[in-house]
């Protein structure tokens, strides 16, 4: 077995270049990979195209790529949480497409199941059909949308082992699964690593033959975009 293990986050990013696209895992701040983007930004990479639920927030998640103006596009199905992301496309600085969030679930299932294409009814006769395809199905109309094509896809497990087999925790299931998947390299973060074979079979959500580097992160902080809590 080829060794998938990393040092780090320096390491395992070190080779991503300007001008790739990149997909982040993680559903609002829960389940990101922070140590993935803090390696990022510190790299200097730039006009990278990133696929991914949001942009974070101004000073976390994404948003430190988009503060250090290293993001040339967006595609993502929410962004209301960033003002510095909303400054930067009403300035024109910034490429958005913005896609309904089970358009973008299934775009990263097809690529990771080597499907060139879905068809969809989501967004059939609004914007989001203009310039694209339709066809019509047993008297439904459905908007075809291409799969992904990313260079890499950054991930955050719960817990992982060295043969790259990947547990995720509750929210975190939503989108890095599905772009564990679709990455021509997937790179995976995980809270613990363990040897392979000390995980259960039955647990495991992506298998390691999706995943060509791992490493054990650090100080992870875990935010909430917005906590909301009852008065006493």
């Amino acid at each position: 077995m080829i060794n998938k293990v990393v040092a780090g986050a320096d390491e395992a990013i070190k080779d991503i270049c300007d001008g790739q696209t990149l997909m982040l895992g993680g559903f609002g701040l829960c389940g990101i990979p922070e140590n993935c983007i803090a390696a990022l930004v510190k790299s200097g990479v730039k006009n990278l195209t990133c696929i991914a639920n949001n942009a974070g927030v101004d000073d976390f998640g994404i948003g430190l790529l988009l503060q250090t103006r290293q993001v040339k596009k967006m595609i993502s199905s929410y962004v209301g949480e960033n003002i510095e992301f909303e400054r930067q496309l009403l300035s024109g600085e910034l490429e958005v497409e913005l896609i309904p969030q089970g358009t973008l679930a299934t775009r990263c299932l097809a690529s990771g199941y080597g499907m060139p294409a879905i068809f969809t009814p989501a967004g059939v006769g609004t914007e989001v059909a203009e310039g694209k395809e339709v066809r019509n199905f047993n008297g439904k109309d459905y908007l075809m949308e291409y799969a992904f094509e990313a260079d890499f896809a950054l991930v955050k497990a719960w817990k992982g082992d060295t043969a790259g087999n990947l547990i995720f925790r509750s929210t975190s299931r939503n989108f890095n699964p599905v772009m564990a998947m679709a990455g021509k390299t997937t790179i995976a973060e995980v809270e613990e690593l363990v040897e392979a074979g000390q995980l259960d079979p039955d647990q495991i959500h992506t298998p390691g033959v999706y995943v060509h580097r791992i490493f054990q992160g650090n100080n992870y902080e875990k935010r909430i975009e917005q906590r909301t809590v009852r008065a006493k």
